[in-house]
């Protein structure tokens, strides 16, 4: 009788985990998105949210990952690191979590990277460009980026300068990790292609005055500004340099200022600037067959709209492949474990994206998929959108 009873018992509890099992594999799979939702890199946020939204509705039209369905949590760390770190904490305590998707602010995802390893989780990044956000120093390393290299960024921003004849430029860099981290690659890029650094000036997050450093750069008989902001700085700067009566000299900045409205956001936003800013993607650019499914769907979703007025363009089309990217990783590997999902992520090949055709996206030791070859500069037009240079 007592046998009986305990196989009956053994038979319960099989079931049950049985059951438990199942009801875990037919749950939904979790990407998060942890980015700057409500304050000074909304644009740039809202962006990354869509190129994500676009690819999952891509892949749960064709059947989820691994037969399951994938959903979205995204969570508003305002550009605020420790708000940020809360929320990565918060992902990490959630089962069937994928990855998580950053934002745009590199102070903000280097204050997860702790965090991230910690808990073992994956992060995937489609704008911050801080170079130590992938050379992190940890092993193995969870981090994964389709977006511009500050390392990289660098020989691009100086290579442009020379390309328009200027031998002189002052550097304007946001008092953060991210401005210091385009400091040194910036001064080292600029020594080797023989472009003088007449004197290099920062600026704070919400600094409002910025005359002292803008006269400064006149005396110096600068011939360009090389700007590494966001918008709100970014637009301090080249309001100052009206009031200076120096608003045609150009202005070759990185992506920062391309997270917002910034022509919009100037004093006089048909003043005449002579303003260029990096980028890795943009419809007219990319022309290929997965950039045109991506743009079909933008439209289909969010309405028609101009390609050059799509803000944040490039996070957009840098989220939506990452997210291809993870999904064809969990496929190869058959699992949605870290470990498993980080070995088939650096062991992927020839996966299409919009951004470009990834031939061999990661490895073991380079977890950045994107280099100088990929960038390219653009310039706003009269109506303050970016188009390609000579567009």
């Amino acid at each position: 009788m007592r046998s009986k009873l305990l196989i009956s018992v053994f038979f319960c509890l099989s079931s049950l985990l049985i059951a438990c099992r199942a009801t875990q594999a037919a749950e939904p799979l979790i990407i998060g998105v942890d980015a700057d939702l409500s304050a000074v890199a909304v644009e740039g946020g809202i962006a990354i949210t869509r190129g994500v939204e676009l690819a999952i509705d891509e892949i749960n039209a064709s059947g989820g990952i691994l037969g399951r369905e994938v959903r979205i949590i995204a969570k508003d760390h305002r550009g605020n690191p420790s708000r940020g770190v809360f929320n990565i904490q918060q992902f990490s305590e959630m089962p069937n979590l994928l990855a998580v998707v950053g934002g745009v602010h590199t102070p903000v995802v280097l204050a997860e990277i702790d965090v991230i390893h910690r808990e073992n989780i994956l992060m995937l990044v489609p704008w911050a460009a801080g170079t130590s956000i992938v050379d992190n120093g940890h092993e193995p390393n969870n981090v994964f980026r389709v977006s511009v290299r500050d390392a990289e960024a660098a020989s691009v921003l100086i290579g442009h300068a020379k390309q328009k004849g200027l031998s002189k430029v002052a550097l304007v860099l946001e008092r953060t990790v991210w401005g210091r981290s385009n400091l040194e690659s910036l001064q080292h890029a600029a020594s080797a292609n023989g472009v003088s650094i007449t004197s290099v000036h920062w600026i704070n997050w919400q600094q409002k005055d910025f005359s002292e450093d803008i006269t400064a750069i006149k005396s110096a008989d600068a011939e360009g500004i090389i700007l590494v902001s966001n918008v709100p700085e970014g637009v301090v700067v080249v309001d100052e340099m009206l009031k200076q009566n120096i608003a045609s000299l150009p202005v070759i900045s990185h992506w920062g200022i391309a997270s917002g409205q910034f022509i919009s956001a100037l004093a006089n936003p048909t003043g005449d600037y002579d303003i260029s800013v990096l980028q890795t993607f943009h419809f007219s650019q990319q022309k290929n067959s997965k950039a045109k499914q991506l743009l079909d769907a933008y439209y289909k979703k969010y309405g028609l709209t101009d390609i050059h007025a799509i803000s944040g363009v490039t996070g957009l089309a840098h989220a939506y492949d990452l997210i291809h990217l993870i999904a064809a990783a969990a496929d190869k590997a058959g699992s949605i474990e870290t470990d498993k999902l980080r070995s088939a992520l650096e062991s992927l090949e020839n996966i299409q994206g919009a951004v470009k055709d990834y031939h061999i996206p990661f490895t073991a030791d380079r977890h950045d998929a994107l280099w100088s070859k990929d960038y390219f500069m653009t310039e706003y037009n009269k109506k303050g959108q970016l188009v390609t240079v000579g567009q």
